[in-house]
């Protein structure tokens, strides 16, 4: 009994120092959801408080001529400026638009999501820095891999 009490403590005492908190949670959900929904509705301020200043946002692509795949690469400078006009029309997305987080993994400043919108799926790395969760990792793919060309 002894042995089971202290291992419920050190059990108790471990998950609360390296897993997040309810405002960490929060707080990675509203980065992602600014990631998406600046893109819904053209906010490139939204955007940018999602991002971290060094985020690369990778997808693989097939070369029409050489029918070889590579990796395409997109910087969070290019990611602001497509919020701010990707969706101007508002024909880019249905009415109501999916946007599904999912939470892999999340430890004290590091945290792995996935996001499910309309046509893709978005894995994200988080970091935590200085108080605050920035996307710094993107790797992207269409549900239909092959429209990726």
């Amino acid at each position: 009994m002894k042995y089971s009490l202290v291992f419920i403590f050190l059990l108790m005492v471990g998950t609360t120092c390296i897993g997040q908190t309810k405002q960490d949670s929060l707080a990675i959900k509203q980065a992602v959801l600014d990631y998406i929904e600046s893109q819904h509705t053209p906010n490139a301020a939204q955007m940018e408080r999602a991002l971290h200043p060094r985020l690369v946002k990778r997808t693989f692509w097939k070369d029409k001529e050489t029918n070889k795949d590579y990796v395409r690469e997109t910087s969070a400078e290019s990611m602001i400026l497509l919020a701010e006009s990707y969706n101007k029309k508002k024909d880019k997305f249905p009415a109501v638009p999916k946007k599904e987080v999912k939470f892999l993994d999340v430890s004290d400043r590091t945290a792995s999501i996935k996001l499910f919108a309309d046509e893709w799926i978005d894995y994200l790395h988080l970091v935590k820095l200085n108080g605050t969760w920035k996307i710094i990792n993107v790797l992207w793919q269409y549900y239909d891999s092959s429209r990726h060309k």
